[in-house]
């Protein structure tokens, strides 16, 4: 199985993976949530009023956006925009009393402001920028006793590209889904994503364990030596993934609405994570390795060469 051989096939694929949804990304952005954007957060029980009797109400006061998710037992969160900014407590109570006319009851109602809005959106940005920065200094400190020539810096980039190409082809996908399906994006989605990183990052190391125990017992090529310890890892990394997505692949299909785009989001990233560690990482790494070979040769033959 030359798996190294194929690598060009490989970056072709992620690259019609990332390109529609980075276009979508440029194009239109993500459809954010009120986490991200201000908005108002009610949660009601209700022993009779339906999904769409709830809505009604809502739509009665022209609100904006409005997502009804089922909490099971007849209970509900509803996010949604106000119409205006003007006597917002005075149309939160019109609310609550329309609300209360069909036998529903406020439990709880919260108001995210612009300002909060704005510091989640940094937040969320920091961490996955902070995450992957802590990812390259872990990894080339764990490998820094990789035989030369080998650099241990190598496979901390390359590990990070290939969660990069996770979280651009992740949220591009969600760009896709916001702009066609009307999908939006909470906090949820972040901390799926931060998840979907570890992920790949623990499966990207799983094959650079193997390759680095073979190069201190080896003397192939560097490409047989990484195609030999993919193959090696294959059976461990796929049974681990696949393990992963049928436990995710039940919660999609029955764990409620509460919580569906967000195993959606895992589903998406671990499928990508599996892909990446596996198709991506290791042939970055043997694509770093020649050209430094090259430059190192470059470098000897213009030692070598007379001067004129």
């Amino acid at each position: 199985m030359n798996i190294i051989g194929r690598r060009r096939l490989w970056f072709a694929i992620s690259l019609l993976i990332i390109i529609p949804g980075t276009f979508s990304l440029l194009r239109w952005g993500l459809k954010t949530g009120i986490e991200f954007t201000g908005g108002q957060v009610i949660e009601v029980t209700t022993q009779s009023a339906s999904q769409s009797d709830i809505r009604t109400v809502f739509e009665a006061t022209k609100a904006n956006d409005i997502t009804i998710i089922s909490n099971g037992a007849n209970k509900y969160t509803v996010r949604y925009r106000e119409a205006s900014d003007k006597d917002s407590a005075a149309q939160a109570e019109t609310l609550k009393a329309n609300l209360k006319a069909i036998q529903v009851e406020t439990t709880s109602f919260e108001s995210i402001g612009p300002s909060v809005s704005r510091d989640i959106t940094r937040n969320a940005i920091v961490s996955v920028a902070l995450a992957s920065l802590a990812i390259v200094a872990f990894v080339a400190v764990a490998f820094r006793n990789t035989p030369p020539p080998v650099s241990p810096l190598s496979f901390g980039v390359t590990a990070v590209i290939a969660l990069l190409h996770d979280t651009l082809a992740l949220v591009g996908i969600f760009s896709l889904l916001g702009h066609f399906a009307g999908v939006e994006i909470d906090s949820l989605f972040v901390t799926a994503v931060l998840t979907v990183i570890g992920f790949s990052v623990h499966d990207t190391i799983v094959v650079y364990d193997r390759i680095r125990e073979n190069l201190k017992r080896s003397t192939a090529p560097f490409k047989v030596i990484v195609n030999d310890s993919i193959i090696e890892t294959l059976g461990r990394s796929l049974g681990t993934s696949l393990t992963v997505l049928l436990t995710l692949l039940a919660l999609f299909l029955f764990g409620g609405e509460s919580i569906h785009y967000f195993v959606l989001t895992l589903l998406i990233g671990v499928a990508l994570g599996t892909f990446s560690s596996i198709l991506n990482a290791a042939p970055l790494l043997v694509v770093w390795h020649n050209r430094k070979l090259k430059r190192i040769d470059r470098k000897a033959k213009l030692k070598l060469a007379p001067k004129k």
